[in-house]
């Protein structure tokens, strides 16, 4: 098996990677998760979307949105929305993502990654008080919030470990908010 850092830091290809996820990156790496690491491991999908604190309708296209994390040692690869986000979750700007904004797949981006209290929190550089952050709650949904969404908070749940190139989109399929 591969060491973590053998692995090539993976990166947006131009335009985006498409309809269908890549290969997986981390497939042959099989460290332990570092301590204060939460698993999440997988495909998931959108079924719960709030902004400002308000349930977003269900034609908001974020339900269509599904990602896929994984995780070796401290390192850990999030793909979503056409962009690939790989980092070392260590809390340096060294060793965090250096990639491309989700919004036009050209816009560089510099992001700081780290694992804090069973949280997996980035910050990007140069943008203050910002904190887009991905945990588990009770049920073992993945709850993912963008402040600079509007408040955004997401509620995701896991359909599956991710392996192969699944779809880059889901069919909407919406859970009730009640």
């Amino acid at each position: 098996m591969a060491h973590c850092d053998e692995v090539p830091v993976a990166t947006t290809p131009a335009g985006g990677f498409g309809d269908t996820f890549p290969p997986p990156v981390l497939g042959g790496c099989d460290h332990e998760l570092v301590a204060g690491a939460p698993d999440l491991r997988g495909l998931w999908r959108a079924i719960h979307v709030e902004r400002g604190g308000v349930v977003v309708e269900a034609s908001d296209n974020t339900y269509t949105y599904c990602e896929r994390i994984e995780q070796c040692g401290n390192r850990i690869i999030d793909m979503g929305g056409g962009t690939i986000a790989d980092a070392r979750a260590d809390g340096s700007e060294e060793n965090g993502v250096h990639d491309v904004s989700a919004f036009d797949f050209t816009t560089p981006i510099h992001v700081v990654a780290s694992y804090e209290d069973g949280t997996f929190v980035l910050r990007p550089v140069g943008i203050p008080g910002i904190e887009v952050t991905r945990r588990l709650n009770e049920s073992g949904q993945m709850v993912w919030t963008r402040p600079d969404l509007g408040q955004q908070v997401v509620i995701l749940e896991r359909v599956g470990a991710g392996d192969g190139t699944p779809p880059n989109t889901f069919r909407r399929a919406v859970l009730p908010t009640s």
